[in-house]
C-alpha cells in the first residue's frame, strides 16, 4: 500500500515540496503573530487584524497546496479547472475568517478549539475543492481511510493550534505556527495519498513540467509578497507599540508639567544610588527641597500662576544638572522636590545646593508681576544619617522642615536629636487639633484704657491653650503651629464667635478686639463669617474691633482692602495692629480709613529716656493725628511710660501696668464687667436684614 513518505518521496517535486513547505512555515508564522495581536485588540483595530490573519492564513493554506499539487506527478497530463480553482481560496481566506474569529472571541473555554476546528475544515474543504479543480487524463479514485485520515488530522491539529495559542503560557505564538504547519501539511500530504489516478491518455494531450514549475515558483513569489505584507503590517504595528509604550513610560515616570522625573522615577533611582554606594561604601545625600510661598502664589494669583511658576523652575533645574557627577532632581509632590547627590567629594554638595539656591530664588515675571518663590533645604547623608530607605528620606524631611521654620537659614543638614523635636512638634499639632473639641482653649482679656483718664474703653480678647499634660503652652509657639497645619481658620472663628458671644453679655458697652492671622484672609470668606457671627451671637458691630497687621495686608493688598470694606461696611471696627515694626506704609494709611493704629509693644521695652524710641512714637502719634486716626500703645509696664504716652497725646493704653490678661470669669468677679441675664434682646443692626443692608451699601 502507498504510504505517505512514499507519496512524498515517489510522487513530488522534492524542491518544490520544500518551497511549500517553506511557505507553509512561513505562513503558519506571521499567522500566529497576526491571530495573537488580533485577539489582544478591541474595536476597529479588531477587524483590521482579522482581515489580515485570514487573508495570511489563507494565503499560506491555499498557495501551500497549489505549490505542492504543482510538484505532484500524477503519471497523465494535467490541468486546472480557474473557476474552481479561485473558489478554494475563497473557501481557505473565508473559512479563515470564520474560524479566526470564533477562536479569539473569549466567549467560552471552548471556543478557541472550536474555531480552530472550523479552521481545519476550511483547509479540509480547500484542498479538496482545489482536487476537484485538479483536471488528470485518467479515472480518479480515493483511499477512503486515508481521505478521512486527513480531514481528522486537519481539525484536531487546527483545534490544538488555536486552544493552545489562546491558553496562558509561554511562546503561544511559536506553539500555534508550528502545530498550524503540520496541520496544513498532514492534510495535504495524507490526502495526496488517498489519491488515486488510473491512466486514460488522450491523444494530443500532454503538459508542460517546466512551465507547471515556473507557474508554482510564481504563486510561491506572490504568496510570500502577500505573507510578506501581514509580517510589515505586524513589525509596524510592533514598532509603534514599542515606541508607544516608550513615551507612555516616559509619561508615567516623568512630571509633564516640569519635565523632571517623578516620584515613581525617583523612588526607582533611589533604591539604585544607595545600592550603589552599599556597593561602593561610597556616600549619597538627599536633599528635600519645599518652595516657600507657592501655596500664596496659588491663593493670590491663581494656579495659572503657579503652574508657570513650576514649569520655569523645573527647566531651571533641568539646566543646572551635571548628570554625569549624579546629579538628580526630581519632583515629587505639588510644590516639593527631592534631590540626590553622589558625594565623591565634600565639596561637590555645597556646590549643587548653591545652584539649586539660585535657581529657586530667582525673580520669575508673571502677569506684569515679579514672583520670588524661594524654598527650604533639608539635607541628609547615607549612610551617615541613615541605613535604610525610609529612615533617610525621613531624616531629609526633618532637616528640611527645620530650615523652613528657621527664618534666618533656607538649608538645615540633619542633626541627631532633631527626630525628637519634630516629632514633639508633630505630636503638639495633634493635640492642637482636637483642642477645641476637648475644651482645651479659651480666651482672656486684657483692659484697654483711656491714658488721659483711666476709662475703660475695652477689652483685647487673647487665646490660652491649657494642655492636659504640658500644661499651660503659648500664644508665640501654637499660633504659628496652628497655621503652619491649617488648624487657624477653625480656631480663629471659634475666637471671633466666643468673644462675640461673651461680650454681648456684659452690661457694659465695651468693646472686644480680636486678632486675626493673615491665613484667614487668604482662606477665608471673612466678610461672611463676621455677619454670621455677629447675627449669631447678637453683638452690636459697632463694639466689635478686628486687629490685624499690615504684612497681613500686603499679601494680597488689593483682595485684603475690599475685605476690610465690606466688613468695616458692617460698622466693624479695624486696628491697625504691630505699627512700626513692619512696612508703616502711608499709603496704607491713605488707602483705608483704619479706626485706630496700635504702637508695637517693642518700642516700650527699652528705657523710657532712649531718645529714639520717643521719636517713633511722636512720629507715630503725629501720623494718626494727620490721618484723624486714635492711636493706642501696647506693652506699658511703668509709670514712666504711661505719663510720656499722656504727654505726648496718645489716647490709648494697654499692658500689665494697667491690667493683666484674665479669664472673664476673675474680670466680673472683680467687679469690672457685670454680665447681663441669659435672657436679652437683640441689639441695633444685629438682625441678618440689616447687617446684609451695611454690606450691599458700602
Amino acid at each position: 500500500m502507498m504510504t505517505v513518505v512514499g507519496c512524498i518521496v515517489e510522487y513530488h517535486n522534492l524542491w518544490l515540496v520544500l518551497l511549500a513547505a517553506l511557505l507553509c512555515v512561513s505562513g503558519s508564522w506571521v499567522t500566529a503573530r497576526l491571530f495573537l495581536r488580533m485577539a489582544g485588540t478591541v474595536g476597529g483595530q479588531r477587524y483590521g487584524w482579522l482581515f489580515m490573519t485570514a487573508l495570511a492564513a489563507g494565503v499560506a493554506i491555499w498557495c501551500t497546496h497549489f505549490v505542492a499539487m504543482l510538484g505532484y506527478d500524477a503519471g497523465v497530463p494535467i490541468g486546472f479547472d480557474p473557476v474552481m480553482t479561485v473558489v478554494s481560496l475563497l473557501i481557505a481566506v473565508v473559512g479563515s475568517t470564520i474560524g479566526f474569529m470564533l477562536a479569539g472571541s473569549r466567549w467560552a473555554r471552548f471556543t478557541p478549539a472550536l474555531g480552530g476546528a472550523i479552521v481545519g475544515l476550511a483547509i479540509a474543504a480547500m484542498h479538496y475543492t482545489g482536487m476537484m479543480a485538479y483536471r488528470v487524463q485518467g479515472i480518479v479514485t480515493w483511499d477512503r481511510p486515508y481521505l478521512v485520515a486527513s480531514i481528522v488530522l486537519s481539525v484536531a491539529l487546527s483545534a490544538l493550534a488555536l486552544h493552545l495559542a489562546m491558553r496562558p503560557g509561554r511562546h503561544p505564538a511559536t506553539l500555534m505556527a508550528g502545530v498550524l504547519a503540520v496541520a496544513i501539511v498532514a492534510l495535504h500530504f495524507t490526502g495526496m495519498t488517498a489519491f488515486r489516478v488510473q491512466p486514460l491518455l488522450v491523444n494530443g494531450s500532454f503538459s508542460n513540467p517546466e512551465a507547471l514549475q515556473t507557474l508554482a515558483i510564481a504563486i510561491a513569489a506572490m504568496s510570500f509578497v502577500i505573507v510578506g505584507a501581514g509580517l510589515v503590517s505586524y513589525l509596524i504595528d510592533d514598532n509603534a507599540r514599542a515606541d508607544s509604550i516608550e513615551r507612555l513610560r516616559r509619561l508615567a515616570m516623568n512630571d509633564t508639567l516640569t519635565g523632571l522625573p517623578n516620584r515613581a522615577n525617583y523612588n526607582e533611582r533611589l533604591d539604585l544610588e544607595m545600592s550603589r554606594a552599599r556597593e561602593s561604601k561610597g556616600r549619597l545625600a538627599l536633599i528635600g527641597i519645599d518652595l516657600n510661598r507657592f501655596k500664596e502664589i496659588n491663593d493670590q494669583r491663581g494656579h495659572n500662576a503657579g503652574d508657570e511658576v513650576l514649569r520655569v523652575l523645573g527647566q531651571r533645574i533641568k539646566g543646572l544638572l551635571r548628570e554625569d557627577d549624579g546629579e538628580f532632581v526630581a519632583r515629587t509632590g505639588g510644590d516639593e522636590f527631592s534631590a540626590l547627590y553622589r558625594m565623591d567629594d565634600a565639596d561637590g554638595i555645597s556646590d549643587l545646593l548653591a545652584r539649586l539656591e539660585e535657581a529657586l530664588f530667582k525673580p520669575i515675571q508673571f502677569d506684569g508681576a515679579e514672583i520670588v518663590p524661594g524654598a527650604s533645604f533639608g539635607v541628609a547623608v547615607f549612610p551617615d544619617d541613615a541605613t535604610d530607605r525610609e529612615s533617610f528620606i525621613n531624616n531629609a524631611d526633618l532637616a528640611m522642615y527645620r530650615a523652613k521654620a528657621d527664618p534666618l537659614r533656607n538649608i538645615c543638614f540633619y542633626e541627631a536629636g532633631m527626630d525628637e523635636k519634630i516629632k514633639a512638634r508633630r505630636s503638639l499639632a495633634a493635640d492642637l487639633r482636637h483642642a477645641i473639641a476637648r475644651n482645651e482653649l479659651s480666651l482672656h482679656y486684657q483692659v484697654q484704657t483711656a491714658v488721659s483718664t483711666g476709662e475703660i474703653r475695652g477689652y483685647e480678647a487673647l487665646l490660652r491653650w491649657e494642655h492636659p499634660q504640658l500644661g499651660p503652652i503659648g500664644p508665640t509657639e501654637f499660633i504659628p503651629l496652628a497655621e503652619e497645619n491649617g488648624l487657624i481658620l477653625p480656631i480663629g472663628e471659634w475666637v471671633l464667635r466666643t468673644a462675640c458671644l461673651q461680650a454681648a453679655t456684659w452690661v457694659q458697652a465695651y468693646k472686644v478686639a480680636v486678632n486675626l492671622s493673615a491665613v484667614q484672609f487668604v482662606h477665608a470668606d471673612l466678610p461672611r463669617i463676621v455677619m454670621e457671627i455677629l447675627v449669631q451671637t447678637g453683638l452690636p458691630p459697632e463694639r466689635l474691633e478686628l486687629e490685624l497687621t499690615e504684612s497681613t495686608i500686603f499679601a494680597d493688598r488689593e483682595r485684603a482692602l475690599h475685605m476690610l470694606r465690606q466688613i468695616k461696611g458692617l460698622g466693624v471696627s479695624i486696628a491697625l495692629d504691630d505699627f512700626g515694626i513692619g512696612y508703616s506704609s502711608l499709603d496704607t494709611l491713605r488707602a483705608f480709613p483704619f479706626d485706630k493704629i496700635k504702637i508695637d509693644r517693642s518700642f516700650f521695652s527699652s528705657t523710657v529716656a532712649n531718645p529714639q524710641t520717643t521719636a517713633i512714637i511722636r512720629a507715630v502719634l503725629a501720623l494718626g493725628k494727620t490721618f484723624g486716626i486714635p492711636v493706642s500703645a501696647e506693652g506699658i509696664e511703668t509709670y514712666d511710660q504711661l505719663s510720656m504716652l499722656n504727654a505726648e497725646g496718645c489716647e490709648e493704653a494697654q499692658g500689665f501696668l494697667l491690667g493683666h490678661p484674665a479669664a472673664l470669669a476673675d474680670i466680673v468677679s472683680a467687679g469690672q464687667i457685670a454680665v447681663a441675664g441669659e435672657n436679652r434682646e437683640p441689639k441695633e443692626f444685629s438682625t441678618p436684614e440689616a447687617l446684609k443692608q451695611r454690606l450691599q451699601n458700602r
